[in-house]
């Protein structure tokens, strides 16, 4: 393992988190919202650490990058983004404490959306800014974001990109990882412009336009309203927001087809076809569940469980509605759509949709084998037999997902949460998906956890984030032997 090359590759990466700060900086000297200074330090900080740690350490050679050292600068990576994304929020008094200015930054880079704000519309515009501005970053991660500005990292990149990227199957679009990491940067800044001016033109304030779409690309949740998206009461901004959540729920790569010309590729991808039909059957149940028993409208009923659904599903975490209040069926549904999540290659987190699919067909097959023993079948996907490898590895992951799960939520009984929170929490945290039931509902949110307990739901952000594996394979023995 060589420790030079890992803290000089996160010292580049640190000072590249800080000039994004001179975003927010900007944002301030505009509403003259009094976060300049704390903005301003936290800039010279983060890239002041950045820079003299690439300088302490000298010139090495990044073409030899290997994949143990790649999931060492990623996993760290997002340890100190998180670390030095706090230190707006700690500077300007926004939040008091590192535990909860942590969990705040955490929840933001990795796409969570669990906040302990009680009042978000007391913070300066600069910090609000600064806070949707984490989760977009975070979306199509901070490590691809350097990975497309930073070419002469070469062969190496390929290892940052695949302990990065949230994919079962990492899809390089071409042949050189840099620009496959440039392409998705650019189909990831085209749609979430788009949403910008949709929002924009449907009476939604420029500011408030950009922050939402800031926070739905990467299925974040964070808003700029207390009330969350129910705070407009606005059927056009329902309607825009959930078709952008549908979109950020798509793997990116079809998005990039899709726009090069290829109209039918949606339709032709199997993944696409399962995730479209569960989220379509899922939001029916739920609108006649709620139907009759909380809303009255059928056309409203239809609207919110639209909403909600998708933004559960897709692991984006905003809310249109209390649903903590909705009849049992519906909440099963909406604890369901935490674990089911988005597509693989998308920006959405939970298991996934392929690798649901994945399992069927794989639990499918051992029957088939029951029934005709001497036959010979192969799993598909797409046409195409899936190898042993990669089937391997999901029911790993599956595994690991709900061993962790388990145990995470144990310890946060043990720290004296109620079983409903505790199940919600870890769901809504490894899953990415913020908002959950009891106490951290969607009416709530998370400062009465308990400080081990934040601490607890920040690695499950983080687990999530990275899908398992890359942060798992840092405390296991083998992975530091030589």
């Amino acid at each position: 393992m060589r420790f030079r090359q890992i803290f000089r590759l996160i010292g580049i990466l640190n000072f590249f988190l800080g000039l994004s700060m001179l975003a927010p900086l900007t944002i301030s000297i505009i509403y003259s919202d009094g976060s300049f200074f704390p903005l301003l330090y936290s800039f010279i900080i983060t890239s002041g650490a950045g820079i003299t740690l690439f300088f302490l350490i000298g010139k090495i050679n990044y073409l030899s990058l290997s994949q143990r050292e790649g999931m060492a600068i990623v996993t760290f990576g997002w340890l100190t983004a998180g670390f030095f994304g706090s230190l707006p929020f700690l500077f300007s008094g926004s939040i008091g404490t590192l535990t909860n200015a942590y969990f705040e930054s955490i929840s933001g880079f990795t796409t969570t959306g669990a906040s302990i704000l009680a009042n978000i519309e007391s913070l300066p515009e600069g910090i609000l800014f600064w806070r949707s501005q984490t989760q977009w970053m975070g979306g199509m991660g901070i490590i691809v974001l350097s990975i497309a500005i930073l070419p002469f990292l070469g062969v190496g990149g390929m290892q940052l990109y695949k302990a990065e990227v949230p994919s079962p199957v990492v899809d390089k679009l071409q042949p050189r990882i840099s620009e496959t990491a440039k392409t998705l940067w650019k189909v990831y800044l085209f749609i979430t412009l788009l949403e910008i001016g949709l929002l924009f033109i449907g009476g939604m304030p420029l500011f408030d336009s950009i922050c939402h779409a800031f926070c739905t690309m990467p299925t974040g949740g964070f808003s700029t309203q207390n009330g969350s998206i129910a705070q407009y009461n606005s059927a056009y901004f329902d309607g825009v927001i959930t078709f952008f959540m549908i979109i950020a729920g798509i793997n990116f790569s079809l998005h990039f087809k899709f726009l090069k010309g290829d109209f039918k590729v949606f339709g032709r991808d199997p993944e696409c076809r399962v995730f479209l039909l569960i989220l379509a059957i899922l939001i029916l149940l739920v609108t006649f569940n709620i139907y009759g028993s909380i809303y009255y409208s059928i056309s409203h009923a239809l609207r919110l469980a639209a909403f909600q659904v998708t933004s559960i599903i897709t692991t984006t975490g905003f809310v249109t509605a209390n649903y903590a209040t909705w009849p049992a069926l519906s909440q099963i549904i909406i604890v369901l759509c935490m674990f089911i999540g988005a597509m693989a290659g998308s920006t959405g987190g939970g298991i996934k949709i392929m690798r649901i699919i994945l399992l069927a067909k794989h639990g499918y097959q051992e029957i088939f084998r029951l029934i005709h023993p001497h036959a010979v079948r192969s799993i598909k996907l797409g046409g195409k037999p899936v190898p042993a490898e990669v089937l391997n590895s999901i029911w790993g992951f599956f595994i690991l997902y709900l061993g962790l799960f388990i145990v995470a939520v144990i310890i946060m009984c043990l720290i004296g949460l109620d079983i409903p929170t505790s199940f919600a929490s870890v769901a809504a945290t490894i899953g990415n998906v913020g908002p959950g039931f009891g106490l951290v509902g969607p009416v709530n949110n998370y400062l009465s956890v308990p400080d081990l307990g934040k601490w607890v739901l920040i690695f499950c952000m983080i687990l999530g984030r990275l899908e398992i594996y890359t942060v798992i394979i840092m405390v296991a023995p083998a992975y530091w032997r030589k």
